[in-house]
């Protein structure tokens, strides 16, 4: 009888390498989205994660077998009270990639601003903006700096989160007249997005420190009788070549990574976040006391973590925003 060769199957995904931690909890965004419609906007928002609940809709997907049929669906909280832009920036092509060219800060700055960084204590805002205008031919893109106001929103904290966003319009032109408009002024998700966009969720994950093989890989457990290890590889590799490859399951940092849920839908928006509070408000954030939106599914990080939010960068084929018939959002207590 001939001798078979033993096969055991890959343990864990190799799609997500290296498995570091985040540098931030707030995450950085490289990519995105072309921006075709006439009026210009920001291309995302921040938001707070508050937990999730469940709802019941009408599946309004033409493909699906049970179009029109209502069924339960887990639904994810965000908590996005307004945030302010208070930096215009211009940038431009290099060989390298983009180069930040120049930027104009707000007249005035807000208060807890300082907490986060240091503000110029003598700024001429209008020699600088006239600076960016002779500027403006040779620009880009044009982003803005924008600052979350945690006070409005269930955080226990003060600091805000300083994120970046681009400004999508058919012109750098345009992009610049909008960016001047909105400086330094409270922006609400409503003037962003709209019930039925398709939206990018990127957030740093819930984090488990420092783990074994087992659990970070899902590789399986060594007989008892095994030598040195059971919650082990029971080899890292051959002789030849003389290294481990970077395909071998070992222990090291689970959790705690930047990861990009795409295309979660909004369901619904609205000004008054107490008609989707659970009782007794979300466990381990509270109650939502402004404005909020509400995703389909699940997306990453833990709840009172910043989320970013980016038009949807490769949309489902076909999806049109229009938005889905809710008939029912569970509030009760999830105590």
């Amino acid at each position: 009888m001939a001798h078979r060769k033993k096969n055991t199957p890959r343990r864990g995904s190799l799609a997500y390498l290296p498995r570091g931690r985040a540098s931030k909890f707030v995450p950085r965004i490289k990519n995105w989205p072309e921006y075709n419609d006439p009026a210009a906007k920001l291309l995302g928002f921040v938001g707070y994660k508050a937990g999730m609940t469940h709802a019941v809709m009408t599946i309004d997907n033409p493909n699906s077998p049970y179009k029109g049929q209502e069924t339960v669906i887990p639904v994810t909280v965000i908590d996005t009270p307004p945030m302010r832009p208070f930096s215009i920036r211009g940038y431009e092509v290099t060989p390298y990639g983009f180069k930040l060219v120049t930027e104009v800060l707000a007249a005035t700055l807000a208060e807890d601003l300082r907490k986060a960084i240091p503000s110029p204590k003598e700024y001429d805002q209008e020699a600088k903006m006239k600076e960016f205008e002779e500027k403006l031919d040779s620009l880009a893109e044009i982003r803005m700096l924008v600052h979350t106001q945690p006070r409005l929103a269930g955080v226990p904290k003060k600091k805000p989160d300083i994120t970046e966003y681009k400004v999508g319009a058919p012109s750098v032109r345009e992009a610049f007249e909008y960016a001047q408009s909105i400086l330094g002024t409270d922006l609400r998700v409503a003037d962003v997005l709209n019930e039925g966009n398709l939206v990018d969720s990127i957030a740093v994950t819930k984090g488990h420190g420092f783990q074994g093989p087992v659990s970070r890989w899902g590789i399986r457990i060594l007989q008892h009788k095994s030598r040195k290890t059971k919650r082990g590889v029971g080899c890292i590799g051959p002789w030849t070549p003389t290294n481990i490859r970077y395909s071998v399951p070992r222990a090291g940092q689970m959790g705690f990574h930047t990861r990009t849920s795409f295309n979660n839908k909004i369901l619904k928006m609205g000004e008054r976040g107490e008609e989707i509070t659970p009782s007794g408000g979300f466990v381990n954030y509270g109650m939502i006391r402004g404005d909020y939106i509400m995703l389909h599914g699940s997306i990453p990080g833990t709840v009172k973590r910043p989320v970013r939010f980016r038009l949807a960068i490769r949309p489902t084929k076909g999806h049109i925003d229009a938005p889905t018939q809710v008939s029912y959002i569970s509030t009760a207590s999830k105590q």
